[in-house]
């Protein structure tokens, strides 16, 4: 088992900038890649970005050029650093840890998540 635990969301202003950390802890030898799911109210869930433990990174489209995934093997974290945020970026943010087999990613295992609202 793998336990993931999310810190940093909160309040932020358009064109704003955030950064979300995630902690790994249990079993995390198993874990090929790690990410960021969000979940807007009536949305479904979609993909934020994943980066492997090569350093490969991939992100959805929407925020593309604004957001960075980051890893830290020494800490067993992945970071969130989104930039010049946008009101349809409000969400819960769910920190993720999984595979990644033939090019995609499959998340095992989730955070509790953390709520991101952005707002003026």
């Amino acid at each position: 088992q793998v336990q993931l635990v999310e810190s940093g969301g909160g309040l932020v202003q358009p064109g704003g900038s955030l950064r979300l950390s995630c902690v790994a802890s249990g079993s995390i030898s198993s874990i090929v890649a790690l990410g960021w799911y969000r979940q807007a109210p009536g949305k479904a869930r979609e993909l934020v970005a994943y980066i492997t433990k090569g350093g490969a990174t991939s992100y959805g489209g929407s925020v593309k050029g604004r957001f960075i995934i980051s890893r830290d093997d020494a800490k067993n974290t992945v970071d969130l650093q989104m930039n010049t945020l946008k009101p349809e970026d409000t969400a819960v943010y769910y920190c993720n840890a999984g595979g990644y087999y033939s090019g995609a990613y499959s998340p095992a295992y989730w955070g509790q998540g953390t709520q991101v609202t952005v707002s003026s």
